[in-house]
Order: C-alpha cells, then structure tokens, then sequence
C-alpha cells in the first residue's frame, strides 16, 4: 500500500527511543494511525505537532502491520500554542477527531470542518469569533457518526446563547461517543472542558 496525500495531524504518541505514532486525517482515506521513525529528533519535533498540515507518504507490507509515514510540513499552527485559549481550542478539536473516528472511513466534511475550525482558531481576532466554529464542528461530527441532528450554531448567535449550546454539546459528545468510562475518557473530556472554561471565562470577564 502507498498512500500520498495531505493531512490534519490530529495526535502523536512517542513509541520506541526515538519514534512516533501518529494519526492524521485525510480526505479520501479518513484517520490513518502511522509509525514515523526518528518523530523525536529536531527536525521532525516541529512538524509532528497536533493541528498541523502535512504532506505524508505512507507505505504498508502487509495488512496487519502499521504504516510507515514520511511527512514534510505545509501549515504550521505551532505558534498559536504559545496562547492559552488558542492551545486550548486546537488541543480539542484535533483530540476530538483522534479519539472517535473509525480509521480507515472517509469523512470530507469533517476533515473540512476540522480544518475550517484550525483556521479558524488560528486567525480569527479572538475567541470569539472562532468558537462558533467549534460549535459548528462538533455538531457536524455528532452527525456524521450518527448521532443527533444538531444544526450548525446561527452566525448571530448571542455569545451567551453559544457558550450554552456547547455546554449541551458536551454532555451529548460524552454520553454518546464515550459510553466507556475510563482514564482515557477522562483525558479526552478534560481537554474540552479546560477549553470550555477559559471560554466561559470571556464571558466573565466582560
């Protein structure tokens, strides 16, 4: 199998002394979980960070085994990391699409709105004028495996009325997608909820 293709890099796990596992989300072939070789020297440490775009080669042997990728970076998203609230919001969303796709099924409009939701984060001139694209995004996810009918957030939405629609949200990701409890469950949702409160407290602020 040889695979080439761009991708959202939604998560990296170190494996082995110098390796890493990471999955990525593409177009035509959904997440793809990949073994990259050397993930933990200089070069590669850069590239292989959650919400970036890359350009991957993925090469398998046989069915069983997990792929091997080269990567090479398109869109960096490493200097947003630097602020809380951005950190928080590109940590989520790219946690959300890692833990619960199925690999190997294509979802384009996710991958869009994924990639709509980074760009999003990453330009907008605050929070909020991206967190309706979160919203926005967890509903379309939320449909597209199956589960509710939740309409993307209105763009005149009252922020009040947005914050109170993702609080709903969360409590129908969790029930719905994470029926399991566990330590995983736990650091999925922990991630949401830090981006939930430094969110919440925009509005306390004003």
């Amino acid at each position: 199998m040889l695979i080439r293709a761009d991708a959202l890099l939604c998560a990296t796990r170190a494996h082995g002394e110098h390796g890493a596992v990471v999955r990525l989300l593409t177009v035509e072939h959904g997440l793809i979980a990949a073994y990259v070789s050397g993930a933990r020297g200089r070069e590669l440490r850069p590239v292989l960070i959650a919400g970036n775009t890359v350009a991957i080669e993925l090469r398998a042997r046989g069915g069983t085994q997990l792929p091997t990728a080269r990567v090479e970076l398109m869109t960096s998203r490493a200097p947003w990391l630097a602020e809380p609230l951005p950190a928080a919001g590109i940590g989520w969303v790219t946690t959300l699409a890692a833990a619960t796709l199925p690999e190997g099924h294509p979802y384009p409009a996710i991958h869009a709105a994924l990639g709509a939701a980074l760009d999003a984060i990453c330009h907008a001139p605050s929070a909020r004028g991206w967190a309706r694209a979160v919203a926005g995004y967890e509903a379309l996810l939320l449909r597209e495996v199956g589960y509710g009918t939740a309409p993307a957030p209105p763009p005149d939405e009252a922020w009040g009325d947005l914050l109170a629609r993702l609080d709903r949200q969360g409590k129908a990701l969790d029930a719905r997608l994470f029926g399991e409890r566990g330590r995983i469950h736990g650091q999925i949702m922990a991630a949401r909820g830090l981006l939930i409160d430094r969110l919440h407290r925009i509005d306390q602020a004003d």
